[in-house]
């Protein structure tokens, strides 16, 4: 108990509360992932409908510079943008973005390739529609299920790899602390009897990313149609209902 005020979590080395820090910290890690998050799936969604509708040269350039982002660590290529850009909410959030735009642009276009040979597409070029309209219209409406569920799982992997940018001096500035950020100042602190400064931020964060991995794989189950099952069928009538 200090000055009418109790400190559920405790407080940091300069004496401020550690649960106003962590709420504040997981706001500004929140927002940066869902930022990035909104920015890498409107480029990796339009330039992967684009290269599936389209194929040909165009489809192999972009495939082949996907393929070359993806083959090298996330966090190594976060780290080389950053020592590049300097520090900063919104330079983290461009590194994320350069980071995480392959992954969506993949997803889209593997499913869009698989829709692009069913009727309905070939029924909308025959009325002689625009390209924009049946890539967004008619193609792009389609292909969303499975992006859905590759957004929530990389919005936990945007968090942690935040967190691991701030961790290690490179992310956000220490004005705008994330958990990451608040999770480096009490390292120091580990092994001197005050562990929570590090210890209460770093649960908060495998909380959140926990919960989100949770919900991915449930949207997974939600809207894959080969997890579905029948009911089992006790009577005749339904049996008769479900053929």
């Amino acid at each position: 108990m200090a000055t009418g005020q109790t400190f559920w979590l405790g407080t940091d080395q300069q004496g401020r509360d550690m649960l106003s820090g962590i709420m504040y910290g997981l706001r500004i890690s929140l927002m940066v992932a869902v930022v990035s998050l909104t920015l890498a799936i409107t480029i990796g969604t339009i330039v992967g409908v684009a290269a599936a509708y389209f194929g040909g040269r165009f489809d192999s350039l972009v495939m082949r510079i996907v393929d070359l982002q993806l083959s090298f660590p996330a966090i190594l290529i976060a780290l080389i943008l950053l020592a590049l850009l300097g520090r900063g909410v919104d330079k983290v959030i461009l590194a994320l973005v350069i980071v995480q735009w392959a992954y969506y642009a993949r997803t889209v276009r593997s499913s869009a390739m698989v829709e692009t040979r069913k009727d309905y597409i070939d029924a909308a070029r025959c009325l002689a529609l625009s390209d924009r309209r049946i890539m967004f219209r008619h193609l792009l409406p389609n292909c969303v299920p499975p992006l859905i569920v590759v957004a929530t799982v990389q919005i936990a992997q945007a968090i942690a790899l935040e967190a691991t940018l701030s961790f290690l001096g490179v992310g956000v500035s220490i004005t705008e602390p994330s958990l990451g950020l608040l999770i480096a100042n009490g390292y120091d602190y580990l092994l001197s009897g005050r562990y929570w400064v590090s210890v209460f931020p770093g649960i908060a964060l495998v909380v959140t990313i926990i919960a989100i991995n949770v919900v991915g794989d449930r949207l997974r189950d939600v809207l894959n149609p080969r997890l579905q099952t029948r009911p089992p069928c006790w009577t005749s009538a339904n049996c008769r209902r479900i053929s």
